[in-house]
C-alpha cells in the first residue's frame, strides 16, 4: 500500500489529487493508495447533501470554505487537529462499497484501540462513534470501482466550527475527538497506528481475492 503523506493541504488540491490517482489506477497504476492530509477550515457538501445544512461560514470571526465534494453523504467540516486519510482502491474484484466502508471504520477503529478509546459502529449512520458520539466521518465515491474520498477522525480539532453545519445530517451534531476522550495524542503517532491498520485491512482484501 503506497502512502502519501501531507502536512496542510487545501481542500482542491485534495480532491486534485485523489482524481490524478483514480486516473492513473484506471490506466493501469497499482492500488491501493492512502492519502493522509489535514484541511485548513472547509464544509464539504455531498451528493446527499445542501447548502441549506450550512448554517453560517463563519465561527468566532474565522471564515471557513464552501465547496461541493462529489463524495457521497451530506455536510461535513474539515479542518486542523483532524487526521483526513483518503483511500484510492480498486474494488472491481469484489464490487462492493459497504465492504470498502467497512475497512474504512474498521482502520479507524483499531486505531482508536491502540489509544484506549473503545469505538464501533452505530445505527445512526456510517462512520465510527464512541458512545453515541461521532469520532469519525465517512465519505466516499467509487469511479469504474475505484473508490476515493474516505474517512477523517477528530484528533483535536475546533469542535465549535461543527455548529455551523447541520453534520451528516444530524441536528444534534453529536461529533467528538480523541482529546474530548481524554487521549492527547499527536498526529504523528495516529498516523503510525492507522497506517498499519489500513496496509494489513486492504492488503488482506487483495489477498482474498487472488486465493479465491
Amino acid at each position: 500500500m503506497r502512502i502519501i503523506r501531507h502536512g496542510r493541504q487545501p481542500y482542491p488540491e485534495s480532491l486534485a489529487e485523489q482524481e490524478a490517482q483514480v486516473a492513473a489506477v484506471l490506466a493501469g497504476g497499482e492500488a491501493p493508495v492512502l492519502i493522509l492530509t489535514e484541511h485548513p477550515p472547509v464544509y464539504t457538501i455531498g451528493t446527499s447533501g445542501s447548502e441549506a445544512d450550512v448554517l453560517r461560514r463563519d465561527i468566532d470571526g474565522e471564515a471557513i470554505a464552501v465547496y461541493e465534494s462529489g463524495r457521497g453523504g451530506e455536510v461535513t467540516y474539515h479542518g486542523p487537529g483532524q487526521l483526513v486519510c483518503y483511500v484510492i482502491a480498486d474494488i472491481r474484484h469484489e464490487q462492493d462499497l459497504h465492504k470498502h466502508v467497512w475497512r474504512l471504520e474498521e482502520m479507524v477503529m483499531r486505531t482508536l484501540a491502540d489509544f484506549g478509546i473503545i469505538a464501533g459502529r452505530s445505527e445512526r449512520g456510517i462512520g465510527v462513534w464512541v458512545d453515541g458520539y461521532k469520532i469519525a466521518a465517512v465519505g466516499v465515491r467509487c469511479r469504474k470501482w475505484i473508490t476515493f474520498h474516505g474517512i477523517a477522525l477528530n484528533i483535536d480539532p475546533n469542535l465549535k466550527h461543527f455548529s455551523g453545519i447541520v453534520p451528516c445530517g444530524m441536528r444534534d451534531a453529536p461529533v467528538t475527538s480523541m482529546r474530548v476522550q481524554g487521549v492527547a495524542a499527536d498526529r504523528r503517532q495516529v498516523e503510525t497506528a492507522l497506517s498499519a491498520h489500513a496496509q494489513k485491512l486492504f492488503l488482506q482484501a487483495e489477498a482474498s481475492t487472488v486465493t479465491a
